[in-house]
């Protein structure tokens, strides 16, 4: 397949022009030609190299389209010219890309969310099923700023966690290279000057913190050897369901951390069902959806084991409070939202509660922590140079008595 540009005319004379993927210049003029074009000019691009990380569609670049295809569509634009428009305009090219395929699937005839379906990596289950809703229910600009919303709730949420944990692990990675700098590089050139002083027996604590430099010095490959070999057993235990599940599940007994991690599960879990059941997505589609969104193989089984029960005939709330995956507050409030009909209501105000209180605890985490890092990073480096410097210490003291 190339990329074509290529201008023309309509039967009235509107000249037009545009980009299109093609495998030869015959296609661009048939296909131009059942829009009713006359093509006076095709031009075959220079394929461009680049290097692409992902999908190369960051979630800003969705929330900001969801804003604008609700802006055109409220204002009446037909869709495939508002796709089009959003296409040929997008700062990012393979997003623009990605929206000119799904244009070119619409004018085939495909629904906006079977297009959109096509691309899972970008329009993942939610949006595609909340777009299905709004098409069905002729409330399409709606649902696209609904889930704009959402998207950008959610966003906050991610990147206050992901601040938060920047400054800990930066100085927990400052304390691992100054340590392994001292152990590697300064404790054998002090060692060298005690021998080269001929000095005789040196204090306990210099000796333990020598033996534990040639210790590093002489294992040094085994250790990071160690230090790989953890991390790619990891990675090989997360790359399984059961290893899976271990891991979330210790994750969620931490202290501190673990309640931390439950509350932003629960924000998701009712920020993304309220979503879905205001969007008219039916209830055993939602909880699916909420299952595979949920972030945790543990919260995930519980919803499902929900979701089986509700599809028996029962109740959200009865079943959520056996799975004890969730806090009793939560519960109840599910209880009452289905008891006055208002549970989307209900879980947006659980979503905005239990995210508020993740800010409080990320907060007061933060607080907790940065200190904690400094005193165990200063208390290692002091303890490495107290020790070093004692027997020069003891050597000044013993030739002022001499």
């Amino acid at each position: 397949m190339s990329i074509y540009t290529w201008e023309g005319r309509t039967r009235t004379g509107e000249a037009r022009q545009g980009v299109m993927e093609a495998p030869n210049d015959a296609t661009v003029v048939q296909r131009l030609r059942d829009q009713n074009i006359v093509a006076s000019k095709i031009k075959r691009k220079a394929r461009e190299i680049s290097i692409q990380i992902g999908t190369g569609v960051a979630q800003r670049d969705v929330v900001v389209f969801a804003r604008q295809f609700a802006t055109m569509i409220d204002s009446g634009l037909p869709l495939v010219q508002c796709l089009e428009i959003l296409g040929s305009q997008a700062d990012n090219k393979v997003f623009g890309k990605l929206l000119a395929e799904v244009r070119e699937r619409v004018e085939g005839g495909s629904s906006l969310s079977d297009a959109l379906r096509g691309h899972p990596k970008v329009f993942d289950d939610l949006f595609v099923n909340m777009v299905q809703a709004g098409e069905i229910g002729g409330v399409l600009d709606t649902i696209l700023n609904r889930l704009a919303i959402y998207m950008e709730k959610a966003m906050k949420l991610k990147s206050k966690v992901k601040g938060a944990m920047v400054y800990p692990i930066a100085i927990s990675g400052v304390a691992g290279i100054v340590v392994v700098i001292l152990l590697w590089k300064v404790i054998p050139v002090f060692e060298k000057m005690f021998l080269d002083m001929g000095a005789g027996s040196l204090p306990g604590l210099t000796q333990m913190v020598m033996t534990l430099s040639r210790g590093f010095v002489g294992n040094i490959h085994l250790i990071f050897g160690g230090f790989f070999a953890i991390g790619f057993g990891y990675a090989m235990t997360m790359r399984s369901r059961r290893g899976k599940r271990i891991v979330h599940a210790l994750l969620l007994r931490l202290p501190m951390i673990g309640a931390v991690l439950r509350k932003m599960v629960v924000a998701r879990f009712s920020r993304t069902f309220g979503t879905l059941l205001a969007s008219g997505v039916p209830i055993l589609d939602s909880m699916e959806i909420c299952a595979r969104t949920s972030g945790n193989i543990i919260i995930e089984e519980a919803i499902n084991e929900v979701r089986a029960r509700v599809a028996e005939g029962k109740d959200v709330a009865g079943p959520l409070g056996k799975t004890r995956a969730f806090p009793p507050m939560v519960v109840q409030m599910i209880a009452v939202g289905e008891q006055t009909g208002n549970m989307d209501q209900m879980l947006q105000k659980i979503a905005d509660f239990y995210e508020e209180e993740v800010d409080v605890a990320v907060a007061a985490l933060t607080s907790l922590m940065e200190p904690m890092m400094m005193v165990v990073l200063g208390g290692i480096v002091g303890f490495i140079l107290i020790a070093m410097y004692l027997p020069i210490f003891e050597l000044g003291g013993s030739i002022r008595g001499g």
